[in-house]
């Protein structure tokens, strides 16, 4: 009798479990079929404002993460996928999950009517802040917080910038690229050939190394000095580029102590849940440019004394674009990584628009950021 007891008990407590697990997977796909018919532009793309804020999965990323986190990954297409790459994204860029586990926190990005850009299967989109509770705000500038650190905004933009600039002819500004092969969409002559990725290459006419390029001719003609280094940090092998461009960067302020500024250059990489490419692109005097978004470290789980001056600077240089070109810049994100902003107290991490954009849309937002960036170095020059 005890015996058949346990074995009730035990089909109880499967049956139990197997009901709760149907009725969470009903609960999920229900959810998916109701984000899918929604309202508005991006009500249906939670991976689009995903990957536009950068936003870690948390938990639900994690092999050891709770049961039904991994349930939800598993009978999500977009979580599935996003899972690996942000497992892979996490190991190699030292990026740490800021302790959110939903795949879409807040509907925070302004849109303008729906549109496709010239390039097939590429929707283009002008991102602004919408809901501003969920940013740091101050004098119109926006920082998206993907950490647990508290910090006054007003202080830091009001801070004095501790770096000056001094006038030689030895280099002032070091602009590098820790994931050089990144490109952009192909579109028009912009034709290349393909590395590991679709829209990564190693041809430096079309990869991020041109628009570091572009940046370098507008500060030089500013009066800068400036090197620029053309590194593939992440070629052949793409794991390890953080630590390999590290290695680089130190070697330079060795060589070069009058260097204060290091700018790396990368783009971003927009995907919506139903794989469409997006585009980050504003128009500035009548042409469909690039938006830049800048994003900035912190000492949330490294070392990294100089966080909020680089962030000072980020903010001066951001009131300066609002200032010149309003819908230039998308709103700066703060994460707990380095990105080897550690090792200056003037170093920037600059996206210059995502893989969806065409390589002249991507020139033409890098020269206005480095426009922009110039006039708050001037006036750091003795």
């Amino acid at each position: 009798m005890k015996k058949s007891n346990f074995r009730w008990g035990r089909f109880l407590r499967q049956g139990c479990a197997v009901f709760m697990a149907v009725i969470a997977v009903w609960l999920v796909l229900a959810g998916a079929r109701a984000a899918g018919t929604a309202g508005t532009a991006l009500s249906d793309s939670a991976g689009f404002v995903t990957s536009a804020l950068h936003v870690q999965l948390g938990a639900y990323g994690q092999p050891d993460g709770d049961v039904f986190g991994r349930l939800l990954s598993g009978q999500s297409a977009l979580l599935r996928e996003n899972v690996t790459a942000a497992q892979a994204q996490t190991q190699e860029d030292g990026m740490q999950p800021a302790g959110q586990s939903e795949p879409m926190e807040h509907d925070d990005i302004s849109v303008p009517p729906e549109g496709n850009s010239e390039s097939a299967n590429v929707t283009a989109r002008t991102l602004l802040p919408n809901a501003a509770e969920a940013y740091a705000n101050y004098d119109g500038v926006y920082v998206y917080n993907r950490t647990g650190l508290s910090f006054d905004l007003a202080t830091i933009a009001s801070a004095p910038i501790q770096i000056t600039l001094e006038e030689s002819e030895e280099p002032q500004i070091l602009i590098m690229h820790t994931h050089g092969t990144e490109a952009y969409t192909m579109d028009g002559d912009d034709i290349y050939t393909p590395s590991d990725e679709n829209t990564r290459t190693v041809d430096e006419n079309y990869n991020v190394v041109r628009i570091g390029d572009e940046m370098q001719t507008v500060f030089e003609e500013m009066g800068f000095a400036v090197i620029h280094d053309k590194t593939l940090y992440d070629y052949p092998a793409y794991s390890g580029s953080y630590g390999r461009s590290e290695k680089g960067i130190e070697e330079y302020l060795a060589e070069y102590p009058s260097i204060r500024i290091v700018l790396d250059v990368h783009r971003d990489a927009l995907v919506g849940a139903d794989g469409t490419v997006y585009k980050a692109v504003t128009e500035i005097d009548g042409e469909q440019t690039a938006q830049v978004m800048m994003v900035m470290g912190s000492n949330e789980t490294t070392e990294h004394a100089k966080w909020q001056e680089n962030l000072s600077l980020a903010v001066r240089i951001q009131e300066e674009m609002n200032t010149l070109y309003p819908t230039l810049a998308r709103p700066v994100t703060l994460r707990s990584s380095t990105y080897n902003q550690q090792l200056t107290n003037g170093s920037l991490l600059v996206e210059v628009g995502s893989h969806g954009n065409t390589l002249q849309e991507a020139i033409r937002g890098a020269r206005l950021y480095a426009e922009a960036a110039g006039k708050v170095l001037q006036e750091l020059e003795a």
